[in-house]
């Protein structure tokens, strides 16, 4: 299981640093003049050179890479002997908007698309999967029609909507929840649960609906395989049969997309839920970067949701393991 693991971890690496050298290239080579980007519209020559050489954007496009490689794991000093900025371990940049270290933003937004991704999907998952499996045992019958029919309906609406819907009936018609917004945890657990309730609603409403549909699926193949109907044969109990031998075999696929979903999730990629509701996470973070061109804070938020993702890849193929000791060997 431990080399199994360190295979992973060593291709978790390799992918994180190609994805590095790419969104590098990409908004540091293409635009034809970052550093004016961070000077503004209207910006004097003589201070653009200025900018140019403290940002290190006047050296090559490989010596800039490797100097935000090295800032990774060692850190690193922008501006010259008259002003010098250090930029701690791991270095994602300075903002050219705030003069700040990229990295220091997203972890003061973190914890809000943390909360939003974690109390959402530990919802949408368990009741996913509860709802898929039972849609499949009653496979043609009512519960399953019904379950079939809620989940057409949840993949048809749209994030903004939902939201909207749902705050135009608990808060400003019968003002039954406060107003959505995020409060630290350790500052108020209440106000953090009550601030946090619609937008966990709305997506899992939304997610709901692909969790009992991948699940219902999954499961009817499983159930059609031999070993099932010999294990019935034997006369195992239904519950055995369908959570022991069944289940287990039917969520292989399920564990694929929940590590997808919770990685991009934590990493800022309910921006729209963020918009409706206003809640400042990382999404919406990169939609701002997006808006003032702050590339640093744009490779940056793109960095830390590749990070998540390839990391719950990991997690998934751990899972994987335990799951089915016959992926060890591959």
């Amino acid at each position: 299981m431990l080399r199994y693991l360190i295979r992973r971890l060593l291709a978790a690496a390799v992918i994180l640093l190609v994805i590095s050298m790419i969104t590098f290239f990409i908004f540091f080579a293409l635009p034809s003049n970052p550093a004016l980007l961070a000077c503004g519209k209207t910006c004097s020559p003589s201070r653009l050179l200025e900018i140019k050489h403290s940002l290190g954007l006047d050296q090559s496009i490989t010596t800039q890479y490797w100097e935000f490689f090295k800032g990774l794991f060692v850190g690193r000093d922008y501006g010259d002997a008259s002003l010098i900025v250090h930029c701690h371990a791991p270095c994602l940049g300075i903002s050219f908007q705030t003069d700040t270290p990229v990295l220091d933003t997203l972890l003061q937004d973190f914890p809000v698309d943390l909360s939003l991704a974690l109390g959402a999907a530990v919802v949408f998952l368990i009741l996913g999967v509860g709802l898929g499996v039972l849609a499949a045992v009653r496979k043609g019958r009512a519960a399953d029609k019904i379950a079939v029919g809620a989940a057409l309906v949840g993949v048809s609406l749209q994030i903004y909507f939902v939201g909207l819907l749902l705050m135009y009936v608990f808060v400003d018609k019968f003002s039954i929840l406060p107003t959505p917004n995020y409060t630290p945890i350790t500052q108020d657990p209440v106000a953090w649960f009550q601030g946090l309730i619609l937008p966990w609603a709305t997506l899992v409403i939304l997610f709901l609906a692909l969790y009992t549909r991948l699940s219902r699926s999954s499961m009817l193949e499983v159930l059609g395989e031999d070993y099932i109907r010999t294990a019935r044969a034997k006369g195992l109990p239904a519950r055995t049969v369908i959570i022991k031998h069944g289940l287990r075999a039917a969520i292989t696929p399920i564990v694929t997309i929940f590590g997808m979903d919770l990685g991009s999730l934590i990493g800022g990629s309910a921006v729209i839920t963020e918009s409706v509701f206003g809640i400042n996470g990382i999404g919406k973070l990169a939609v701002d970067s997006v808006t003032n061109s702050d590339l640093p804070v744009i490779l940056g938020t793109t960095l830390f949701a590749a990070t998540f993702i390839v990391l719950a890849n990991v997690v998934v193929d751990m899972v994987y393991g335990i799951i089915d000791p016959r992926v060890r060997l591959a």
